[in-house]
């Protein structure tokens, strides 16, 4: 991913700069050396910018997915090379849709991510700017322990296993060896887990507190896979920088976060979906009996909490679990975040400058002066009508127009 040589002027229709309440119109950027030069109603382009019209769109920052599996989970088992391969059509969905950025929290196999990364970085394929947890982190007969089965008849172990503070030790170290970002770890079950259920908690306070510390001496931050409160609460007790889920915490929970200034990435979208589609038979076919009968079972508490985030203080930064659903689909969470009490404002905020700041990435998610050039021109106006940022009319990554 390289920035563009050539100086680019947008004239869209209105402009949104990633952090005020609403968009302003007339505004037109210029963008010259992968970078935001000028914003304004009276920018002077000169003769080497190429006009890029945008009629009747919105111009918003480049959104961030701080949330994606870009790799297939069931494809584990197969060969590495036609694993990345699968994964250069998800990565080119995600791009299509306006994220040009996504932070990719892993898998339980082989950490093939830090590929795909170095291969966009040299331009070599197409796709989102990515920031990587190579695996999830996981206690045996845990959330990312996909391989009880596998460990029983044959003593094979898929996935990065650890249990004990040595163990988990030397597994956040492999992260690190194997060209981490992020350190992402299972702090509870799952709903499709094959030993465990999401109330479980699968680690001690002081298993989680020496991950999270060992992270940090790395010189990386944490993101927690969580959905009660007793698995947040020992992570933000340790520090973590992100909660991932949290989809039956309680009000108990969020003020621990809130307190902490733990960043929240709800992930509503997959939530709901489920919720929807539990009396749709043709949806299950082929998906884990035990998924359906546990969502089945804790559906009211994934209701209650689907309202939460928009009642608290929380930061919240976007992420969408896209690759449990099709990866173009993942801008529907931000309707589900204002179907769920948020307002249109806080919600592309989580997609653009929360998200940036969460990842530490001050010069994403705004559209100012000095910002790299990552933008986004959607049809209509999101700020009235938040399905609006589904229709992606054109994208800018770098400076660079993406020909999709």
């Amino acid at each position: 991913m390289r920035a563009a040589d050539r100086a680019l002027y947008l004239r869209p229709a209105r402009v949104w700069d990633g952090v005020a309440d609403g968009p302003v119109a007339d505004v037109g950027v210029l963008v010259r050396d992968g970078r935001v030069v000028e914003v304004g109603s009276e920018v002077r382009h000169g003769r080497d910018a190429e006009l890029v019209e945008l009629p009747d769109c919105t111009l918003l920052p480049g959104l961030i997915d701080c949330h994606v599996h870009t790799l297939d989970e069931s494809l584990d088992t197969q060969p590495a090379a036609y694993q990345v391969l699968r994964a250069l059509e998800s990565l080119r969905a995600l791009l299509a849709g306006g994220f040009t950025t996504v932070r990719d929290l892993g898998g339980s196999g082989q950490p093939l991510n830090t590929a795909l990364k170095r291969a966009i970085e040299e331009g070599i394929v197409v796709g989102p700017r990515m920031v990587v947890a190579p695996n999830i982190i996981s206690a045996r007969g845990g959330h990312a322990d996909k391989s009880p089965n596998l460990s029983q008849r044959y003593g094979l172990e898929i996935g990065a296993v650890a249990d004990g503070p040595d163990e988990l030790r030397s597994a956040v170290r492999r992260q690190v060896r194997a060209g981490a970002d992020w350190i992402k770890f299972a702090g509870g079950g799952g709903f499709s887990s094959p030993a465990d259920g999401p109330t479980t908690t699968a680690y001690s306070q002081h298993e989680v507190t020496t991950l999270v510390t060992t992270a940090r001496d790395c010189g990386l931050p944490t993101a927690v896979h969580a959905f009660d409160d007793e698995s947040v609460i020992r992570a933000v007790r340790a520090g973590v920088r992100s909660v991932e889920h949290a989809s039956l915490a309680t009000p108990t929970a969020f003020r621990c976060m809130e307190k902490a200034g733990t960043y929240l990435v709800p992930t509503q979208y997959m939530a709901w979906l489920v919720l929807e589609k539990l009396d749709d038979d043709a949806y299950w076919e082929g998906r884990p009996a035990v998924m359906r009968e546990t969502i089945e079972r804790h559906a009211e508490g994934l209701r209650e909490t689907l309202l939460l985030p928009a009642r608290s203080r929380l930061k919240i930064a976007f992420g969408t679990d896209a690759g449990m659903f099709p990866h173009s689909e993942n801008w529907r969470e931000l309707p589900t975040m204002v179907k769920h009490g948020m307002s249109p404002s806080r919600a592309l905020r989580a997609a653009t400058s929360t998200a940036a700041e969460m990842l530490g990435l001050p010069d994403l998610g705004r559209i100012a002066p000095g910002a790299v050039a990552d933008l986004v021109a959607v049809k209509g106006d999101p700020f009235q009508d938040i399905h609006a940022i589904g229709q992606v009319f054109r994208v800018v990554q770098a400076g660079r127009v993406c020909d999709m």
